[in-house]
């Protein structure tokens, strides 16, 4: 079974992606050419960007069963509106009426086991599209992107993990930012955890969300700093009383950054920052090797 890494940030704008591409880059140099990398930022997916030599092997329609009641048969009796755990279904008697709002169903099959008259019936809609990218030499990205007004991403997420090769050595899940829904579904069945911060009040705050999550799932982790030498010292602070293991820091560079809003964020890495990434996947080859 392939060792499952996700790369996880409490916000937005930390360099999350940045540190996803360039592992799945360095891990292939100095590790394994056996990894997948998965974009599970469903709703703004965008490590695709970085591989311009990207050819799409397939790309395929996924769809969710919703329920929809049918008012002539229902008796209104509400059992369905008493199993549903997300709130998605409302039922008036007084005035004949039954609706399934699709954005808060979950497609967990309760209200269909609840009703006793056959009144409710699933229906597919659409949630969104996985696409296998070839990245060159047989390296392929999976990208999942959900369809627009869709409240599912962790149910697109599930699937999308479904889709990975489970013959590789390594996969790479560049999680969504925050650290809702969409995040656990991401790193619930990792081995371990990347958290991705940067050295700012800002940052700081939602790195210790993070850990909290990461700790309450029971996930081995580490942090990684990205733009050091901005902001302060509380970050590395914080990790020391907190016993948390810095796996490294990736220096800010303005060059860097330039080549990143450029789409070209592995074309000319610079030569300082190719160390420290280098170092980074050899000390992750010592942990989980």
């Amino acid at each position: 079974m392939p060792v499952k890494i996700a790369v996880a940030s409490g916000k937005g704008g930390t360099g999350k992606t940045t540190v996803s591409v360039n592992l799945y880059h360095f891990i292939q140099k100095h590790w394994t050419e056996s990894v997948q990398l998965l974009d599970c930022d469903v709703e703004e997916p965008n490590a695709g960007i970085f591989f311009p030599e990207a050819q799409e092997q397939y790309c395929k329609q996924v769809s969710q069963r919703v329920p929809t009641i049918d008012t002539d048969t229902c008796t209104f009796c509400r059992k369905c509106v008493e199993y549903c755990e997300f709130n998605a279904i409302v039922v008036i008697p007084p005035a004949s009426f039954a609706e399934i709002t699709p954005a808060l169903c979950h497609s967990c099959g309760a209200c269909l086991w609840a009703c006793e008259n056959g009144a409710i019936t699933e229906r597919p809609i659409p949630l969104g599209n996985i696409k296998m990218q070839n990245i060159g030499n047989n390296h392929s990205l999976l990208e999942g992107s959900l369809e627009i007004g869709s409240a599912m991403q962790t149910l697109l997420i599930k699937r999308l993990k479904k889709e990975t090769n489970t013959n590789h050595d390594i996969l790479l899940f560049d999680a969504p930012p925050g650290t809702s829904c969409p995040v656990v579904a991401t790193i619930i069945d990792a081995d371990y955890v990347i958290l991705v911060s940067e050295p700012t009040p800002f940052g700081l705050n939602d790195l210790k969300l993070m850990v909290d999550l990461a700790r309450e799932l029971n996930k081995p982790f580490s942090v990684i700093i990205n733009k050091a030498g901005l902001g302060d010292a509380h970050t590395h602070a914080f990790l020391e009383e907190e016993n948390i293991e810095l796996l490294g820091e990736i220096p800010f560079s303005r060059s860097f950054a330039e080549k990143y809003a450029d789409g070209q964020l592995l074309q000319h890495i610079p030569e300082e920052l190719e160390g420290h990434f280098t170092q980074i996947v050899e000390n992750l080859k010592t942990k989980l090797s």
